[in-house]
């Protein structure tokens, strides 16, 4: 990313955002959500182990267990972990969207890579949603705002669209918690069942397509309410990087979302603060 490019970005921020960068180290402390959160790869691996891992595209755990040993090298601050760096930024264009979701966290750990820097703002439009979330909150750690967008949208229901025109048959029901990868339905057509899986973790608000319905490719047939953990992450985001125009998004959260912990109202209401207070002089 050149020079002027990262000036235009923290600009609007002023002297605060310096303030704001000081602190994201405390508010981003630990392992984002959106890491898969039910993973846990801590066998330590040596160099050949991880540099094995990484070429073994029949098991993609194998290269998310090399990436979390890696993420706790940067912690301990080893100088040795560069020499893996240009395989994150090629892991950036990996077609298997687990790999891209992994990445995208871990590249966050280092905001003095500037490698690192341009990979993910390429990742903010990836075409999985949590690739391009989990790169918006690393951004952050760059005092870089250009995920600004993507972030405000993981306060607001999801839309699964239709993979393919067809009879939606539905398999889940309103009130019903998935995460990443839940099968909830099928889209028959032409004698052939393609199952419907969603990408982002939430709650099943509504089904917009009647079960049994013919529906289009595309067609948005379900909305997710965001889940607790990405509504927490978002928000604490926001409270570096949020703008007067988010308030509208925040201030349901600070009310008391329905199914929301007291947590997410407590952050909601110091994020609204801190915007404010950001935006008054």
């Amino acid at each position: 990313m050149s020079e002027s490019s990262s000036s235009t970005t923290q600009k609007p921020f002023g002297g605060r955002w310096t303030y704001a960068v000081l602190i994201v180290a405390v508010l981003f402390v630990s392992m984002p959500f959106l890491f898969w959160n039910a993973t846990w790869f801590g066998r330590p691996l040596t160099d050949d182990q991880i540099a094995k891992a990484f070429q073994d595209r029949k098991h993609a755990r194998e290269i998310q267990h090399a990436l979390t040993q890696i993420e706790q090298r940067i912690e301990k601050n080893d100088p040795t972990v560069r020499r893996w760096y240009p395989q994150l930024v090629t892991f950036a264009n990996d077609p298997l969207p687990e790999i891209r979701v992994t990445d995208a966290w871990l590249m966050g750990q280092d905001a003095t890579a500037p490698e690192f820097h341009d990979a993910l703002r390429n990742m903010l439009a990836d075409a999985d949603p949590m690739v391009a979330r989990n790169a918006a909150l690393s951004l952050v750690r760059f005092g870089d705002a250009s995920g600004h967008a993507v972030i405000v949208s993981m306060l607001a229901p999801f839309a699964v669209p239709a993979p393919n025109p067809g009879v939606l048959r539905q398999r889940l029901k309103p009130g019903e918690t998935v995460n990443p990868g839940t099968m909830i339905g099928h889209v028959d057509s032409n004698g052939e069942s393609r199952e419907v899986r969603v990408k982002v973790p939430g709650t099943i608000v509504n089904w917009t397509a009647a079960d049994k319905s013919t529906v289009t490719e595309g067609q948005t047939i379900l909305l997710l309410a965001p889940s607790q953990e990405m509504v927490w992450e978002a928000l604490r985001a926001l409270f570096l990087i949020g703008q007067p125009e988010d308030l509208p998004s925040i201030a349901p959260y600070a009310r008391g979302a329905e199914g929301m912990p007291p947590q997410i109202q407590q952050q909601a209401k110091l994020t609204l603060e801190q915007i404010q207070s950001r935006n008054s002089h």
